[in-house]
């Protein structure tokens, strides 16, 4: 009877032991479209120039589109509603008044992935003070996680292709509904089917000394788009190919992509002698090893449709990129 009584104390002294540490919280699945952003805040300030301010920012249009879009999707809601399973959406903003002021963003706050950011002042001037100051990082905190959630997504059925890697040593993670259309000895061409048009991918190397100067950047890039266009990306008619839209200039801005050193493009695309445009986003990215630079680019033909869903898929795809060997590739 004393060893029982022995036993059992030990026992009930290690399940004490193992139970005093740090325990794990259960978080659910976080919820929402992507892109989609909630904003918490009373009715009547969401009316007034808070709203406005927050509208101003959250809600901007995407560069680089045929038209308007807005960067986010929101749906504003008092924070009398805010409770249950809408305090699982991905990303929130709230607003508030409070004595102290204050901005944040707190991940995995109720759900798992998430952002929810927060915006509190004792007067509505020193709250939008707060956002004008933060705005901007807090949209490139729930940009972070849109594309990290749409990366996750991708990986429920993946391309499994190798015509990437097998020319140019490179691997893009995409959802296996792009299919390779078109293989050259530099340039590999990867596409989807969407309602009324397609989503491309096009992939080649320039060499690393391509670029000459800064001031001549911007023209370079549109010389090199142009020449592949004419070359690779045939309109629908004799004579007519893809180049880059005279009107609208691209805009670059450096980047890294999988911590590489890069720059991103964005800019509109058109046929040459046909009526058909839409937007397209590069990645000019530096490989040293093979005295390269590899681009990669992504756009979309989608008439009539809104587009920055398409392209924002896209942006996830290429942000993918890794280089899977370090032996010279085709087309250096």
């Amino acid at each position: 009877m004393k060893k029982i009584t022995t036993i059992c104390v030990c026992l009930v002294f290690a399940l004490g032991c193992k139970d005093s540490g740090k325990k794990s919280v259960y978080l659910p699945g976080s919820i929402g479209p992507i892109n989609s952003l909630l904003i918490v805040m009373e009715n009547e300030m969401w009316k007034g120039t808070v709203g406005d301010k927050v509208r101003e920012h959250f809600a901007a249009s995407v560069y680089g589109l045929p038209w308007d879009e807005p960067i986010f999707t929101i749906n504003q809601i008092p924070a009398s509603v805010y409770s249950g399973t809408i305090k699982n959406s991905r990303s929130a903003l709230i607003v508030r008044k409070d004595t102290v002021n204050a901005a944040s963003v707190t991940p995995n706050l109720y759900a798992r992935p998430q952002r929810v950011a927060m915006v509190q002042g004792g007067t509505e001037e020193e709250i939008i003070a707060l956002i004008e100051a933060k705005a901007a990082e807090m949209i490139a905190s729930f940009k972070n996680l849109e594309l990290k959630e749409a990366q996750a997504r991708f990986k429920r059925s993946l391309n499994k292709e190798k015509a990437l890697e097998d020319k140019f040593g490179i691997s893009l993670a995409m959802p296996s509904v792009y299919k390779v259309g078109r293989e050259e000895a530099n340039f590999v061409w990867i596409d989807r089917e969407i309602p009324k048009g397609t989503m491309n991918i096009i992939a080649y190397t320039v060499p690393g000394a391509y670029f000459k100067t800064d001031s001549t950047f911007v023209r370079d890039i549109v010389q090199m788009r142009d020449s592949i266009g004419q070359k690779y990306v045939p309109g629908p008619n004799k004579d007519t190919y893809m180049i880059t839209e005279k009107a609208f200039a691209p805009h670059v801005y450096p980047t890294e992509v999988s911590s590489i050193k890069a720059a991103e493009v964005r800019g509109i695309w058109e046929i040459h002698g046909y009526p058909m445009a839409g937007p397209f986003l590069m990645y000019i990215i530096n490989d040293p090893e093979n005295n390269r630079k590899m681009v990669v680019e992504g756009f979309t033909f989608a008439p009539a449709t809104a587009k920055r869903d398409y392209m924002f898929e896209l942006e996830a795809i290429l942000k993918t990129l890794k280089f899977t060997t370090v032996k010279e590739a085709e087309g250096k």
